[in-house]
């Protein structure tokens, strides 16, 4: 089993989140998370990164994620879905977190938020999230000035949820992340996120098209994705400050 100190994984005991949130930025509650995950050679994820990160590896792997989920209870914006694309990263202080290739979001407020205040790469897009008699259905398609051939379609049947015994240190490398890095203007930035435990459950992929990892730079996935899924996880995330 692993352990975190700080943001950084060492081995040992559980997977809480390493430090609480000081001063929250945002509460948010995240619905029918979806995690798809594909193994990559480091050195085609490695060339995407900005300086003072380093790519995060398991098993000789770099992992790109793709991510689609609602978000909720965000003051002032009504429920949206968002779909991520990601890959992990340790930062000059040791501590690993995500780093995003992009994400996706249906509100244009809060993409604008997001850009502004946490200078992240989001994108405004026509998007669902739609439960269909045990399976839910995510659409996902890039507006105008963005291409509109970056796309998501995707089907996936939820079932049993796991116990934490079941769970393997790769599945707490792809999900347990509380640190999200980004590029300010005058160099990399980070925020610090805290929730508990992900409640995480064994799901079937019954449709997947996609072409947003190829928008991101990167060559099309290979194979059948490593796949999770959560019903709802409440998290609060930080305001962003500069890395030292």
């Amino acid at each position: 089993m692993l352990r975190r100190i700080g943001s950084r994984l060492t081995p040992g005991a559980g997977h809480d989140a390493p430090q609480p949130v000081q001063r929250v930025a945002m509460l948010q509650t995240w619905r029918r998370l979806t995690f798809l995950h594909w193994p990559y050679e480091p050195m085609d994820v490695r060339r995407l990164l900005p300086p003072g990160l380093e790519l995060d590896t398991l098993d000789g792997a770099a992992w790109v994620g793709l991510v689609p989920f609602e978000i909720h209870d965000l003051r002032g914006i009504p429920h949206f879905p968002e779909t991520n694309v990601r890959t992990y990263v340790t930062g000059p202080d040791g501590s690993h977190g995500v780093w995003f290739f992009s994400l996706d979001a249906a509100r244009l407020a809060a993409v604008v938020g997001a850009r502004v205040g946490y200078h992240l790469p989001y994108y405004w897009a026509t998007m669902r999230v739609s439960p269909e008699e045990g399976t839910i259905r995510y659409r996902s398609r890039r507006r105008w000035p963005h291409a509109s051939n970056a796309i998501t379609e995707l089907v996936v049947q939820p079932g049993k949820i796991y116990e934490s015994q079941e769970l393997t240190a790769r599945d707490h490398f792809l999900t347990a992340r509380f640190r999200l890095y980004t590029a300010l203007r005058k160099g990399l930035g980070y925020a610090q996120i805290e929730h508990e435990p992900w409640p995480l459950t064994r799901v079937t992929v019954l449709e997947l098209n996609q072409t947003l990892i190829q928008a991101s730079g990167l060559r099309p996935p290979q194979g059948p994705p490593l796949v999770h899924y959560s019903a709802e996880l409440k998290v609060k995330i930080g305001y962003p400050q500069r890395c030292v």
